[in-house]
């Protein structure tokens, strides 16, 4: 049998470009489906950072016909891992200063709707009859309201190619008013309750859920909240309807990146066979930092945005009480203003034992992620998260949440769970911050027992994040909408 061909359709990919965990993903999966044999090719805008990366790529198709879009080019290359990529050229709606979505002051780009209208149309046109291209994909592959039109633009194309879409983060929909449905080429008959229309708007993600042959999204827990009222954000009646075609596949992520035995960012590499490296990287951490070098307090870490979403929240309502434990807290991030002043001020009132740094510093994450004795992740949803995954390679047990990927992919620590050898971190139910305060004790009480913290880190570090087997599922979602 031939090779699955599979075009792949993201508005972001690390290491090209990357404003969160989507980009991750297109990076990494699309390089793990290769392995396996499928022949993937990555269709992403060429925004400024990305073009300034394809000096040597080549026009494979130009776009002068698409009616209500500027003139666009097809260039032709590969990105860092080996993998095809394809980017999509055009400077009136691509090449701005600013991100993916918004300028420089942080506002949504007014034309967002074209933008990614044109990625999800040139996306349909690839996966169709009329490509320009010589390579026809079996299947397209979307990801996030961004390239949300292109299973509604190939419905209305008679041979086009199967879709997917997955859902990274369901919060985030691509709204927009509904006059955008006849200037972006779809017909009257599309703007319906059985279509794209949602509460008077024209929805991008509800027009990729409607029509793809099928749904993904980046954790089996999270595809069953957002089915539910509380996490469903309007779009859990659809969901319902098309649970059949519903598959939670939980991320994987880049062991060569985050590995503690590799890993250039450390003061020390270690590994689960030589786990005393890791006490010299608390010690640098804590230097780093200012605070105090005690091998024996408890160092627990942050690496997040600082959003409600992230229930940072309750960890700065509680700091406090967690001072008189004694642990120390370090904390990476942005985001709220409020939530970064009441970080720094707390680090103004305990010295040496609250550590703050607002912004983003990679070397630091991975510092974080060695140096710290747990990982806190207090999130309200989550649909996957990636930090908790990191932690545990470095044998750093994540606190967490019970919901989305982290309840996935953390097991709460018990003498159940350290007796059968699965327990990798410590889980909290409802969110309170009583309810966090007493699992973080819970988790002192057994940092303080050095057999079973030492047991504890070691079933992290076992875990298995590998993309190979979240690549796997992702093949067998294609064989089954192809019919494989």
């Amino acid at each position: 049998m031939a090779a699955m061909k599979i075009l792949f359709v993201t508005s972001e990919a690390a290491p090209l470009i990357k404003t969160g965990g989507l980009a991750d993903v297109s990076g990494a999966l699309p390089a793990a489906l290769c392995k396996l044999g499928v022949d993937v090719r990555v269709l992403l805008p060429g925004y400024p950072v990305v073009m300034s990366k394809c000096s040597n790529f080549e026009v494979v198709a130009t776009f002068t016909y698409l009616t209500g879009f500027p003139t666009s080019r097809l260039l032709s290359g590969k990105m860092d891992n080996g993998v095809p990529l394809l980017v999509l050229d055009c400077p009136g709606l691509y090449q701005r200063d600013g991100g993916p979505y918004q300028d420089t002051q942080g506002r949504d780009w007014s034309d967002n709707a074209k933008r990614f209208a044109l990625l999800s149309k040139v996306a349909a046109i690839l996966g169709g009859r009329a490509t320009p291209l010589a390579w026809h994909p079996n299947l397209v592959h979307c990801n996030d309201w961004q390239s949300g039109l292109t299973p509604a633009y190939l419905h209305y194309k008679s041979g086009a190619a199967a879709s997917v879409i997955t859902i990274h983060n369901l919060a985030f929909q691509g709204n927009f008013p509904r006059s955008n449905v006849h200037t972006l080429g779809l017909p009257a008959s599309s703007y319906s309750i059985q279509g794209l229309e949602f509460h008077g708007m024209m929805s991008f993600l509800k027009a990729g859920m409607f029509y793809a042959d099928h749904i993904t999204t980046v954790s089996p827990n999270y595809a069953r909240e957002i089915q539910q009222d509380e996490l469903g954000f309007g779009m859990q009646g659809l969901l319902n309807d098309r649970t059949a075609q519903l598959t939670g596949i939980l991320n994987g992520i880049d062991e060569d990146e985050w590995d503690p035995a590799s890993d250039p960012h450390l003061s020390k590499n270690y590994d689960s066979k030589n786990f005393k490296g890791k006490a010299l990287n608390k010690q640098a951490l804590q230097k780093r930092m200012g605070l105090e070098e005690d091998a024996s307090i408890p160092l627990l870490g942050v690496v997040s945005r600082f959003t409600h979403q992230k229930g940072l929240d309750l960890l700065l309502e509680i700091a406090p009480r967690l001072m008189e434990i004694p642990v120390q807290l370090v904390m990476l991030g942005s985001g709220d203003v409020a939530m970064q002043n009441a970080a720094q001020n707390l680090a103004q009132r305990y010295p040496g034992k609250i550590a703050v740094m607002v912004g983003f510093n990679e070397a630091l994450s991975h510092q974080i992620e060695a140096g710290a004795d747990m990982f806190m992740m207090p999130s309200r949803f989550e649909p996957c998260g990636l930090n908790q995954m990191y932690s545990q390679r470095y044998g750093t047990p994540p606190l967490v949440h019970d919901t989305g990927g982290l309840a996935d992919s953390v097991v709460d620590c018990n003498s159940t769970t350290l007796a059968d050898g699965s327990a990798s971190g410590f889980v909290f139910h409802g969110m309170t911050a009583d309810n966090l305060h007493h699992t973080i004790l819970r988790a002192v009480a057994v940092y303080k027992n050095n057999k079973e913290w030492l047991t504890l880190c070691k079933n992290c570090m076992a875990k298995d994040f590998s993309w190979e087997t979240s690549a796997k599922a992702y093949l067998d979602v294609y064989n089954k909408v192809l019919g494989r």
